[in-house]
C-alpha cells in the first residue's frame, strides 16, 4: 500500500526529468511562497504518506484560487486553554473545489511515525482523529503537547506531522507575529503556490 501511495504522490509532485528508475526518495523538498516571503520544507514521504499524499492532493487549488495563512496561536492569545502552543495555520481556498470530493484521511499517529512536533514541524490540522482535510500548521518551537499522548486534546491521539522546515523560519515567525484579532490575521497572509523544488 504504501508504495502504491509513494509512486502516485511521486507522479502527482514532481516533472518528469525527474523520475527515474532510482527508489523512490524518502523525503520531497517542497517551497511554499507566500505574500509574507518563501518558506522551504521538506515532506516526509515514506513515514508519512498518507498525509504528504493528502498534502498535495490540494495544492493545485493553491495554485488556482490561492490559500493562505489565516491563524496565528500565540502564547498571549489562548486565554481558554490550560496547555499552549505556538502554530501558525493555513489551508486552501476551496470557492470553486467541489468540496463533494473532500475526503477525510486517517490519522497517522506520531507513535507510529516517529515524527515528532519539534520547532519548524508541519502537520495536519483536525478536529477529532482520522478528520484531517485540507488544513495544516506548522509549529513554533518544541510542542509535545501535539505529539501521540499530549494533552492538548483530550483524545491524546496528536496530530500528524508529516514534514519540516528547512528554511524561512523567520517568515513562519514573521507570520506569527503579524496583525490579529484574536488568533485570526487580520489581513491573512496569501499562500501563492506550493511547488516541488
Amino acid at each position: 500500500m504504501k508504495t502504491i501511495l509513494f509512486l502516485f504522490l511521486t507522479l502527482l509532485v514532481l516533472p518528469v526529468s525527474k523520475m527515474n528508475s532510482q527508489p523512490l526518495p524518502d523525503t520531497l523538498a517542497i517551497l511554499i511562497r507566500t505574500s509574507a516571503g518563501d518558506i522551504h520544507a521538506e515532506l516526509y514521504t515514506a513515514k508519512a504518506p498518507v498525509t504528504c499524499l493528502n498534502f498535495f492532493m490540494y495544492t493545485g487549488a493553491v495554485g488556482r484560487e490561492g490559500g493562505e495563512f489565516y491563524r496565528t496561536v500565540t502564547l498571549q492569545n489562548q486565554p481558554d486553554k490550560k496547555v499552549l502552543i505556538e502554530v501558525i495555520q493555513g489551508g486552501f481556498n476551496l470557492t470553486h473545489y467541489d468540496t463533494t470530493l473532500i475526503q477525510p484521511i486517517p490519522l497517522e499517529r506520531t507513535s507510529v511515525t516517529g515524527l515528532l512536533h519539534k520547532n519548524g514541524t508541519l502537520s495536519m490540522a483536525r478536529s477529532d482523529p482520522d478528520s484531517g482535510t485540507t488544513e495544516f500548521f506548522i509549529c513554533i518551537n518544541d510542542q509535545p503537547s501535539l505529539d501521540f499522548g499530549g494533552n492538548r486534546n483530550p483524545d491524546g491521539q496528536g496530530f500528524a506531522a508529516f514534514g519540516l522546515v528547512t528554511g524561512g523560519m523567520e517568515v513562519v515567525k514573521k507570520i506569527q507575529q503579524s496583525p490579529a484579532r484574536g488568533q485570526s490575521l487580520s489581513p491573512p497572509v496569501k499562500i501563492l503556490e506550493i511547488l516541488a523544488e
